[in-house]
């Protein structure tokens, strides 16, 4: 099979290489940067070694910024972002962009697939009509289907090749087609009725999962009052009998792509339906609290102990979640720009992002010593597995002012220290 992938992202490229593996596969991509650098044989996604592409570049993967490589193509695959406003509107201009250039380029007999996270409707109703302008029919002359993408960035266990596959069609022969494409290099492919019901099956599996933390957050938030340790209550709760009870856990907020975001795109489309969503909005809301959250904890810690202006709070952990790189939507970049805000002197470590940027500027990472010397408070916002094996008494002796205050259960013992910890009996 020839296929294309639009768009070479945390995404695209994952699973452009595993259709490599077997396949021809173009990766088309509208940044000069990306495909310089995959064309070099440097891979910026952590989950593709530069072993791994280089084995494939050149010999089934082809990278280019020329989207003429989707004419010899039976198959063309969207993997673009699906963002939000500053007012949580969905805004589909890179799926939008992405079908207009595919739109120039359709042949008959081509296969159309959307795996963008987007609302129920959006391929029928964005995607096939903007297609449609090359003068093909959809359904007749070119297929179209959906895939929701279910990549876990840094999750060894669950790759493209292991985890189920959701596909849906326009028609039954285009069924058939995506089917087969996957099944190709998936072991579990999952047909459903229609495109629908694939793009829902991704909106509501994410829209699970931060109805389900932002419980956690808000029990974390009543039991902090109340001298209760979450943590303890979901470990009790979790032996209890088979399936009653699935462990979420709380934080210093959510982030990535799927949770933070995609909840808002069936809130929207709800609306357009006379329908509000509104345990997703307020699920979302709580989520979005807990870094102010945070704030008042590392506030407080620090009432009577120092100044503000003439304190410093070292972040451990900016990534979105633990043990890589991704900083899209963390909560640590929220934290870190709400304490500065308060003229607060803010450094970070960690092991896996030697750059962040906030509304305040770039930041440089910082090693161990260097950003805990001096500091008046180590707040961890993620539970890297670096920071199991951290020396607190080290640390301490390096601190100005010894406050901790932990935001996903990273330390089990905090003797001699100040601590406050996020659904934890403080100190």
């Amino acid at each position: 099979m020839k296929i294309c992938i639009v768009g070479l992202g945390y995404v695209g490229l994952p699973l452009a290489c595993a259709f490599a593996k077997i396949h021809t596969v173009y990766g088309f991509d509208v940044s000069p940067d990306k495909i310089t650098s995959l064309q070099e044989g440097h891979s910026y996604i952590e989950d593709i070694s530069q072993k791994t592409l280089r084995q494939l570049l050149n010999t089934s993967f082809f990278p280019t910024t020329d989207p003429c490589c989707m004419e010899a193509c039976d198959y063309i695959i969207i993997c673009v972002p699906t963002p939000l406003d500053k007012k949580k509107t969905p805004q589909l201009e890179y799926v939008i962009a992405a079908s207009e250039i595919i739109s120039t380029h359709l042949k008959k007999g081509h296969l159309v697939i959307l795996e963008s996270t987007t609302y129920p409707g959006t391929t029928e109703e964005v995607v096939i009509p903007l297609l449609e302008k090359s003068g093909l029919q959809a359904g007749k002359d070119f297929g179209v289907g959906y895939s929701p993408e279910r990549i876990d960035p840094g999750n060894p266990r669950f790759t493209v090749e292991n985890t189920p596959k959701v596909v849906g069609a326009l028609t039954d022969c285009d069924l058939v087609r995506i089917k087969e494409l996957y099944s190709s290099v998936i072991k579990n492919v999952i047909p459903v009725k229609d495109l629908k019901t694939a793009e829902a099956s991704k909106i509501l599996e994410n829209i699970f999962r931060a109805v389900n933390i932002a419980l956690i957050n808000e029990m974390a938030l009543i039991f902090e009052r109340m001298g209760i340790d979450i943590w303890e209550v979901i470990k009790a709760a979790s032996s209890k009998k088979p399936n009653s009870f699935m462990p979420h856990f709380p934080g210093v907020g959510v982030g990535g792509h799927c949770i933070p975001l995609d909840p808002y795109y069936l809130s929207w489309k709800a609306k357009k339906t006379g329908h509000l969503a509104r345990l997703i909005e307020l699920s979302g809301e709580i989520n979005d609290y807990m870094p102010l959250h945070t704030l008042y904890m590392i506030l407080n810690a620090l009432k009577g102990k120092r100044k503000l202006e003439d304190s410093k709070v070292t972040i451990f952990g900016v990534a979105y979640k633990k043990n890589i790189s991704d900083t899209r939507e963390s909560p640590a970049l929220r934290l870190i720009e709400l304490l500065q805000d308060y003229h607060i002197q803010v450094v970070y470590h960690d092991p896996h992002v030697d750059h962040i940027h906030t509304r305040h500027g770039m930041m440089k990472r910082q090693s161990v010593e260097e950003s805990v010397t001096h500091s008046d408070c180590i707040v961890f916002t993620i539970d890297h597995a670096e920071f199991a094996s951290l020396d607190l008494n080290l640390l301490h002796t390096l601190m100005r002012t010894p406050i901790i205050v932990d935001g996903k259960n990273v330390v089990q013992s905090a003797e001699g220290f100040f601590y406050y910890g996020i659904g934890k009996v403080n100190i």
